[in-house]
């Protein structure tokens, strides 16, 4: 193959991955504007425009800025920070099975945050930022007990060993937690409940100003960390010939998807099967490159939470399908589907 012919398929590939991400941006354009409206109480397309210029009635105002808009970014967020953390397990793990609910680590969060809100409620804005840190300490708590569970100093990290490992002390955080509310009064209990099935209960601004700012540090280092990924997708053997420190480059990867997973957990409960699904739809789309894998993986992940968000809020009105089951209905089938293939 000559250098023109290699030049021309590389600038063809980067102009379709540049159309991809567009893409991408155009159908999460779309799936927020749909989503707005979206709902028990109608918005017309025109009222929706016409509050979003700042002509709308109060109600209008009431409903899209203080109810729904939220929301929405809140689905955004929650995503694109699972998706990513989905995808930087799959990457260090070399399974795409691997994904923050299957490893525990979306229990140990949920599990920190229930027993706050359980013992102490969640009453003041100080409070809802203690969540995420928090969550981060219960996810830590799994990941920590699946990595050393699963490691082996003369092998590593076994991609297989992890999956299982994290199953079962996924099993048992999920046991802990059935024991903690099984006696709960009406009013707890909904919470609880509400958290297991994924419904966003911070729907308000202050919980988007708490997810936020994590997600704006963890984000672009993910992205950092995408020639250390392609790296670690080579094998241990190759990685290390290349210079690379394995193990500690794994857990630093390891503690991002952590983090990215136990600060959406905090906001948004257990939403399953997002790191799943979105970093496989975005291999199929671009490949396993990740310096464009990741961006259009996150993309993905914000538009399906988005669209199930909207489905849940749309199929049953005036209640809702929590935003968790609607992932699930849509990431069961898939996750059985690899099973089948692998």
């Amino acid at each position: 193959m000559t250098r023109e012919a290699i030049l021309k398929y590389k600038r063809r590939l980067a102009l379709r991955n540049l159309l991809i991400l567009m893409g991408g941006l155009f159908l999460l354009l779309v799936s927020l504007f749909v989503s707005m409206n979206a709902g028990y109480s109608k918005l017309s397309i025109l009222d929706t425009l016409n509050t979003v210029a700042g002509k709308g009635t109060a109600t209008h105002e009431l409903i899209l800025f203080q109810y729904r808009l939220p929301r929405i970014v809140i689905s955004i967020l929650i995503g694109a920070g699972l998706a990513l953390s989905g995808c930087l397990i799959q990457g260090i793990s070399r399974n795409p099975l691997a994904e923050p609910g299957l490893l525990g680590i979306n229990a140990g969060a949920g599990m920190m945050v229930i027993l706050y809100a359980l013992l102490l409620g969640i009453t003041n804005f100080s409070s809802i930022f203690t969540l995420p840190f928090l969550a981060l300490i219960g996810a830590a708590g799994a990941a920590i007990s699946v990595y050393l569970l699963a490691y082996k100093k003369q092998e590593g990290i076994s991609s297989e060993r992890l999956i299982l490992t994290g199953i079962a002390v996924q099993a048992g955080i999920s046991a802990l937690t059935t024991i903690l509310i099984v006696n709960l009064d009406d009013m707890r209990f909904s919470i609880v409940s509400g958290w297991q099935a994924g419904q966003i209960w911070g729907a308000n601004w202050q919980y988007v100003l708490t997810l936020l700012p994590w997600l704006c540090v963890l984000i672009p280092y993910c992205l950092y960390k995408a020639k250390s990924l392609d790296v670690l997708n080579l094998g241990d053997e190759v990685a290390l010939a290349l210079g690379m420190p394995v193990e500690k480059e794994r857990r630093k990867i390891l503690i991002v998807a952590v983090m990215l997973a136990a600060c959406c957990v905090s906001v948004g409960g257990n939403i399953s099967f997002v790191g799943l699904i979105a970093p496989h739809l975005a291999r199929r789309m671009v490949g396993p490159k990740h310096q464009i894998l990741l961006p259009v993986c996150a993309l993905t992940g914000a538009v399906l939470v988005c669209i199930a968000d909207t489905l849940g809020r749309m199929l049953i009105q005036p209640s809702s399908i929590p935003t968790g089951i609607m992932t699930a209905i849509i990431g069961a089938p898939y996750f059985i589907y690899l099973l089948v293939r692998r």
